[in-house]
């Protein structure tokens, strides 16, 4: 059956195809954070911030972690609950979250102190902050909803990568995404805005008995490591961790235990903060 589609944003409104075009069998991104917590921190008690499809919270919540998972897309947290039942979802803007959606029918909705032990932020989620003021936002929520010394995760593209480097940006490339039969093609190009700092990218769909193409367009801020370091540091946050590789995403794949590379100048960056005491 062709799933119903939904153009407001092709993929992350139409979870299944995401999920096939973006899949990840051996939940690596997942483990990269399991791996991160284990070295940095410690708790049980995680909010994913873009949790899309709720794949990662699947695996965390079978081995031991209470997730609450938070995204703006209403398609993305339907089918986040119906696939991990044992995790809590919402549907809420990542800048101005309240603790109160968040509890999921647990606990006290007016106690103010605050519930998670890590903040996890993946697949460039971080970067549709796209102000200054949406950075500072959002990282005054995760300040208010972590335990002191509780560990802030972000995995994104690094802006550096980007100085004197255009191989992403030299061709449009074309992709096909199968899903029960039916062939989804897409063709995208990005580019650099300069004004905004922004990286934004057009992509055209089409499909059998599509008669237009679907054409989308959606950006994402280009941040330095030095910027993370100056917003962390504002925000009450110690940089514990900033590395380019290994990554779930980056060229080299990341592997238990794996050094971490600082040279900061991979397409990938990771990020550790740990709130202050």
């Amino acid at each position: 059956m062709q799933p119903n589609i939904v153009s407001a944003n092709f993929l992350t409104d139409n979870p299944v195809i995401y999920e096939q075009r973006f899949p990840d069998p051996g939940h690596l991104a997942a483990r990269f954070v399991d791996d991160l917590v284990h070295r940095f921190g410690n708790g049980r008690d995680l909010l994913d911030v873009g949790c899309g499809t709720g794949r990662d919270a699947r695996y965390w919540s079978a081995h031991g972690y209470r997730v609450t998972g938070l995204d703006s897309s209403p398609q993305m947290v339907e089918h986040a609950q119906a696939h991990c039942p044992g995790a809590d979802f919402v549907v809420a803007d990542m800048r101005s979250f309240e603790t109160a959606s968040l509890l999921g029918g647990h606990g006290n909705p007016k106690d103010p102190r605050p519930r998670f032990d890590v903040i996890t932020c993946l697949d460039s989620a971080f970067l549709y902050c796209h102000s200054n003021d949406d950075i500072d936002a959002f990282l005054r929520q995760c300040h208010q909803h972590l335990r002191p010394g509780g560990l802030l995760i972000a995995e994104m593209r690094n802006g550096a990568f980007f100085l004197g480097n255009t191989e992403l940006l030299d061709e449009v490339r074309e992709q096909v995404v199968v899903w029960d039969g039916v062939e989804y093609r897409s063709r995208t190009r990005l580019w650099i805005d300069h004004e905004d700092q922004l990286l934004r990218r057009e992509r055209r769909w089409v499909w059998p008995g599509r008669v237009e193409p679907l054409t989308q367009q959606s950006a994402w801020r280009l941040l330095f490591p030095q910027e993370l370091r100056y917003f962390a540091v504002r925000h009450g946050f110690a940089v514990v961790a900033m590395f380019d590789e290994p990554g779930p995403r980056a060229e080299t794949p990341w592997r238990r235990g794996a050094a971490l590379s600082t040279r900061l100048s991979g397409d990938r960056l990771h990020v550790v903060l740990r709130r202050n005491e």
